[in-house]
């Protein structure tokens, strides 16, 4: 998940290892002689009202949430569940972890014993997949990301480009075209960049992909040889090399700063992705912002499951809470309230997510953005060092992006270290 937080699967973001106490540590008596369930998160899921809501339906139940930044959540995770202690009754895992989790599946409670297996109409099949090996239900899936593309109305005005958000799709149906708009943005608006970074767009290339860094029928590493991979870099790093971005990464204090301050025009844009543009921008910014369709079509970036650790005292009652946030009530209700987009069909297709729109964003019918890129959504591979393979790349890109390399020598860099990593 994402949403206005920080801390979320920026590859490009150097790792963060340090462990933080407070993602950790199971449930046990609440006030009053309650039930304590902990429920473990990175950065905030919009939980806080449902937690309120669960607790008044259950008063026997006393909910607290527990929130760290991504690294320090997934790692620490890790590690309780290594050491058989030390996690949350209801932990949150991001789709780069995934693979992890799954590898160590028996520190988990397979929820197929709670009857799990009802409930798999309810998700998109890419995402309950995610969340299953076999008939081992390893987690109840949360949002997703959607893919769509936000861009400056203001800054386009300027460059002499369309500013209607159907007439600015057709700019880009593909990377490539994306690519000579951010040209033509060049020769119009010396004072402003096209993006806010090559590893946005990176990321956003590479997830439209079936197969990453590693191959889907054995996990073994392909990132050298997978033509989606090098095409995402070529583009990526191609935009940075030719300076067209801001050479900002999302949830870093200077990109907070090139929103607020207008300095780059188009950002790819998961749903939760809005949420923090509109914190950041603030009221300056209402208005000047709009969302269309991200080239190439359809996409997902983000999204992740609840998953009971099998060290808890209390799986049932774990189990119980899990599936309610999970269910399509309290999906519809995430998306209204705070733009997290749903992952069930029926949640996301439903009249009061089809129909929402935002006025911050020019009245952009978000609903029906994200809802369409849902539908293209293709499941995409990520392996077991998926974690640990990706910031190479990022790295890489940012520098061509800084000129001190161009693109080739640093594709040829981020192949080698990838190599070294996975043996």
């Amino acid at each position: 998940m994402g949403r206005a937080r920080t801390g979320r699967s920026w590859g490009w973001l150097p790792v963060v290892l340090a462990l933080v106490a407070t993602a950790c540590g199971g449930g046990g008596d609440g006030a009053g002689g309650k039930l304590r369930l902990t429920v473990a998160t990175f950065g905030e899921f919009g939980y806080e009202p449902l937690f309120e809501e669960y607790e008044r339906l259950h008063p026997e139940v006393d909910v607290v949430g527990r929130v760290t930044d991504f690294e320090s959540h997934h790692k620490g995770l890790i590690t309780a569940l290594a050491a058989g202690r030390g996690a949350a009754d209801v932990v949150a895992v991001e789709e780069q972890y995934a693979p992890r989790v799954r590898r160590s599946k028996d520190a988990v409670v397979d929820l197929a014993g709670f009857g799990a297996l009802d409930l798999r109409d309810r998700w998109a099949p890419w995402k309950w997949e995610q969340g299953v090996d076999g008939d081992f239900v390893i987690g109840l899936g949360t949002d997703m990301g959607g893919l769509a593309l936000c861009y400056r109305r203001d800054l386009f005005e300027r460059a002499r480009l369309p500013t209607d958000r159907d007439a600015v799709a057709a700019l880009w149906p593909t990377w490539e075209r994306y690519a000579a708009v951010a040209a033509r943005f060049a020769e119009e608006v010396p004072d402003a960049k096209f993006a806010d970074s090559s590893g946005t767009i990176y990321t956003a290339v590479l997830n439209q992909a079936r197969e990453n860094y590693f191959a889907a029928a054995d996990d073994s590493f392909i990132g050298d040889a997978n033509p989606n991979v090098r095409r995402a870099f070529e583009i990526a790093g191609g935009i940075g090399a030719k300076g067209r971005t801001a050479r900002v990464a999302p949830f870093t204090p200077d990109w907070n700063v090139a929103v607020n301050q207008g300095s780059f025009a188009t950002t790819t844009c998961p749903a939760w992705m809005l949420a923090q543009i509109r914190e950041i921008g603030g009221e300056a910014g209402a208005g000047k912002w709009d969302v269309t369709t991200v080239p190439g079509g359809g996409g997902n970036w983000g999204g992740s499951h609840l998953v009971v650790p099998a060290q808890g005292a209390h799986q049932r009652e774990s189990y119980r809470l899990a599936e309610w946030l999970t269910a399509p009530e309290q999906q519809k209700r995430l998306f209204v309230d705070a733009g997290i987009l749903p992952s069930q069909p029926a949640a996301y297709q439903d009249p009061a997510v089809l129909g929402h729109t935002d006025a911050y964003f020019s009245g952009a019918p978000v609903g029906e953005l994200f809802a369409a890129s849902s539908d293209t959504v293709r499941p995409n591979y990520r392996g077991l060092r998926d974690a640990d393979v990706r910031p190479v790349f990022g790295l890489a890109l940012g520098r061509v992006e800084n000129g001190q390399r161009g693109v080739d020598q640093a594709w040829a860099e981020a192949v080698a270290e990838a190599r070294k990593l996975v043996g």
